[in-house]
């Protein structure tokens, strides 16, 4: 199947784990591809969540100037576009970009307008999420959160989310931002499950209630939490090949993404970051259908999941639903009318 073509969803998606070699080329020019490889794309198996990480730190501290931030986020914008993703929400953290002079505040506008005006071009739609990160400190999240509260509702920013080293870090110094943003009713999502286990994912939803989780794969290891999600309906931003970069499974034929999915969890399929993982959507789909036999139906319906739960209003909601379900080969599933009307926005 050619999954380039499809309309895609993706929910989870790091701008500073985005950047392809051309990008890398513009801000570094005299960059081999060898050299790219090397500083600017995870090993295929990290040692642990660091290792991946310091190598994002790479792409970082070139995105310390308002033209490279505007280069990065057309750049990714251009990946969207080239295998149709219809709507994407790209996630970053203001406060890693002012070691320059920046403020967060022109770091915020800088990316929004950079967003607008290149998915305008592209046809395509597209939000962003402000970043916190588990070492900053209490102060460092307060002032994250209300550059979403000043920003929601007159840009592109949409949501809140914690990020980082998971094992290293409690949530002690972020609850009260989370607080805050549900005082405020500012969506929310939040990294979990990924680099400690189901203990996290259970910590993360008691203390920050977000509506949505970052990873969660490791949910897998406790059937009382399966179901709790199930229940609750709380969506998993899945990022498969990532979680391999990781080093938390050894092969697509062992993560537990199809379990999940049997269980009747929420999910969502997405690539975390194109660029430290070398990936894509088409590739996500078509590793999912190699190691588990997904077929149309399946990537439609987290799809669908994926829209339901996105940080945005539900008639816009509504128009990417349309989009997709005109897709042919959405439109001619059998089961398509009973999937659409179980999954409504």
């Amino acid at each position: 199947m050619n999954f380039k073509e499809y309309p895609k969803v993706e929910l989870h998606l790091h701008l500073d784990c985005s950047l392809s070699f051309d990008v890398i080329k513009k801000l570094r020019p005299h960059t081999t591809l060898a050299e790219y490889k090397k500083r600017y794309v995870a090993p295929s198996k990290c040692s642990n969540l660091l290792e991946y990480i310091s190598v994002v730190n790479n792409s970082v501290a070139l995105m310390q100037d308002k033209e490279s931030l505007r280069l990065v986020t057309q750049d990714l914008v251009d990946q969207l576009a080239d295998e149709n993703v219809i709507y994407a929400e790209i996630r970053f953290a203001p406060l890693l970009h002012i070691e320059k002079g920046l403020t967060p505040e022109e770091v915020v506008e800088t990316v929004n307008d950079a967003l607008d005006s290149a998915a305008k071009k592209a046809g395509i739609e597209a939000g962003l999420i402000l970043c916190t990160l588990r070492q900053y400190t209490r102060d460092q999240s307060m002032t994250t959160i209300k550059l979403v509260e000043s920003t929601i509702g007159k840009s592109r920013v949409i949501g809140f989310d914690i990020a980082a080293d998971e094992a290293g870090f409690p949530l002690d110094n972020h609850i009260e931002a989370f607080e805050y943003a549900a005082d405020k009713g500012i969506p929310c999502t939040a990294h979990a499950g990924e680099a400690k286990g189901p203990e996290s994912v259970w910590d993360t939803l008691k203390n920050l209630k977000p509506q949505r989780i970052g990873h969660g794969v490791r949910s897998i290891e406790d059937a009382d939490l399966v179901r709790h999600l199930s229940k609750e309906k709380i969506h998993l931003e899945v990022c498969v090949t990532s979680n391999l970069y990781t080093n938390m499974y050894e092969s697509y034929e062992q993560h537990p993404v199809d379990k999940l999915y049997r269980a009747g969890v929420s999910l969502s399929i997405n690539t975390d970051g194109r660029g430290v993982n070398e990936t894509d959507l088409t590739n996500e789909y078509q590793k999912l259908t190699e190691s588990f036999s997904w077929d149309d139906l399946r990537f439609l319906i987290c799809n669908l999941e994926a829209i339901k739960h996105a940080f945005i209003p539900d008639q816009k909601k509504r128009e990417l639903r349309e989009k997709l379900l005109a897709y042919p080969a959405y439109n001619k599933l059998a089961e398509l009318e009973d999937v659409a009307r179980r999954i409504s926005v």
